[in-house]
């Protein structure tokens, strides 16, 4: 049988490196993509699968473009999967104080990076194959000092709903996952214990997710077992909304 492979932008670490794992683990060769340095440890390296690792910038669509001929390159089996992990926070605050540059991080990197790894995305994967985005259950929570990230994450929503309906006719699946809270080192960051038990309360069982439960939710939405989810956007958030 032919080996299947699927690539993982923003695969480094936390539920980007949680994704390669459940991948790799189902069966498929992954490549990920990575910002700055390649980590020591490939996820996935102990699954006996292909592993490779691509730094890319998704602001720059000719390195995207180029993330794509290389994996086609060094991969055989067909692009049955792409994941759109990569994007960024940055330090909330409300609306009438956001910084310009701020919110222009937010821009370039969550909606105009999203956007050009879909619309390789759309070009690249194979029939009948699958394309899945990363978001925030935050769209659907009215919480202050988030409006611009969750506004940059609802862009992204937008964006795989019409090509859920654009790229239907080739057997392509799309959706999107949209976690609460999740225990990484991107999560913890800046926060002080307080404010992550607060985190914690978004959920009626008083915590954060694990990377490898959001993980799974990719994995399924990977596999044949979702055949018949389409255009969704699916919310492993602990019961948060």
């Amino acid at each position: 049988m032919t080996s299947r492979t699927a690539l993982v932008f923003g695969g480094s670490r936390g539920i980007g490196a949680a994704i390669v794992e459940a991948l790799a683990a189902d069966g498929y060769d992954v490549a990920f993509t990575y910002t700055s340095a390649a980590p020591a440890a490939l996820p996935g390296a102990g699954s006996g699968r292909k592993i490779t690792a691509h730094r890319a910038d998704i602001r720059s669509p000719d390195e995207v473009a180029a993330v794509f001929e290389a994996v086609k390159a060094e991969h055989a089996g067909p692009l049955a999967c792409v994941v759109a992990n990569a994007g960024i926070n940055v330090l909330p605050g409300p609306v009438g104080q956001f910084p310009d540059e701020r919110f222009r991080e937010l821009v370039e990197v969550n909606i105009v990076g999203a956007f050009n790894v879909l619309r390789a995305a759309a070009q690249n994967v194979s029939d009948g194959g699958t394309i899945i985005g990363l978001t925030t259950s935050m769209v659907r929570v009215a919480i202050p000092g988030v409006g611009p990230y969750t506004a940059s994450k609802a862009a992204v929503e937008s964006l795989l709903r019409s090509m859920s309906k654009e790229l239907a006719g080739r057997g392509v699946r799309v959706n999107g996952v949209a976690p609460g809270p999740v225990d990484t080192d991107l999560f913890r960051a800046g926060k002080d214990e307080a404010a992550i038990a607060r985190a914690a309360g978004l959920s009626p069982f008083g915590r954060v997710g694990e990377p490898a439960e959001v993980a799974a939710v990719v994995a399924f939405l990977a596999s044949d077992k979702a055949s018949w989810v389409h255009g969704q956007i699916v919310q492993p958030n602990g019961g948060m909304v």
